[in-house]
């Protein structure tokens, strides 16, 4: 292979033909093998936007319409949120050979609830106006669907640093869909973002973005744009395949008629 297209080569692509060579024709082991090794990233990174658990699994919904009158407000909850996702998923993941089957629903839940109520006493002692502001939606991330669906779908079924990576993708994915939703409610609101006046004083602000009606009318605006963007995407990448293809067979069809 001349020199010039050895370093044309990505480092992926390198690594899977030196696992190739390692496992020869032994498919399932070479699978095994290249899935252990690049998957770690991935885990984290599905979380932020191809799996994000508000925009794509629609996940959380109760504190996500609830608490985004503000991005602080967002902000809190999605750290609560990631706080109890983590650790839940650190320990089921290290017991779960332990736990029966029948009881294992009722072991998530306990477990969760938990670091619920760590995060419960620990922002009324440190932070009592944000947990008055929130409410009893802290106590009710007990029954968060993203968090006991992440311990039943992954958790259980995966290593500990693997569930732990995935815990922090989906909470990091949350923590940017409530603070984009708080963000746009409190500026188009209340003229503010994170306590700082952005919008000028002249601006009226819209009553209904602080209303339950505001946060349903705000997600369903993003949501419908961010599944336009990801269709357009889709059919980009469709024609670029298709466009590949041809001129491929193109080039081999040349070849052979020299």
């Amino acid at each position: 292979m001349p020199e010039s297209q050895n370093y044309n080569r990505s480092p992926i692509k390198t690594y899977f033909d030196l696992a190739q060579y390692k496992f020869g024709n032994d498919n399932k082991k070479l699978r095994v093998h290249m899935s252990n090794k690049l998957s770690l990233s991935k885990e984290f990174i599905k979380g932020l936007w191809e799996n994000n658990p508000v925009f794509k699994q629609v996940l959380g919904m109760c504190p996500t319409l609830a608490v985004t009158v503000s991005a602080i407000n967002g902000i809190a909850m999605a750290l609560a949120t990631t706080f109890v996702l983590v650790f839940s998923s650190f320990i089921v993941s290290l017991i779960r050979k332990l736990i029966p089957t029948q009881v294992r629903i009722a072991s998530y839940i306990l477990i969760i609830a938990t670091f619920v109520t760590i995060v419960d006493l620990v922002m009324k002692a440190q932070f009592p106006e944000l947990s008055k502001s929130l409410g009893p939606y802290i106590p009710l991330i007990v029954v968060n669907c993203l968090i006991l669906g992440r311990q039943e779908a992954f958790s259980s079924k995966n290593t500990v640093l693997r569930s732990v990576m995935d815990a922090l993708g989906m909470g990091t994915g949350f923590l940017f869909a409530l603070f984009v939703l708080g963000g746009i409610r409190e500026i188009l609101g209340s003229r503010t973002l994170l306590g700082f006046q952005v919008m000028p004083d002249f601006y009226e602000p819209w009553l209904i973005m602080v209303l339950p009606a505001g946060a349903f009318l705000t997600l369903g605006l993003l949501m419908g744009f961010i599944n336009s963007y990801a269709e357009r995407k889709k059919k980009i990448e469709q024609a670029s395949l298709v466009q590949d293809y041809l001129r491929t067979k193109g080039s081999l069809k040349t070849q052979q008629e020299s």
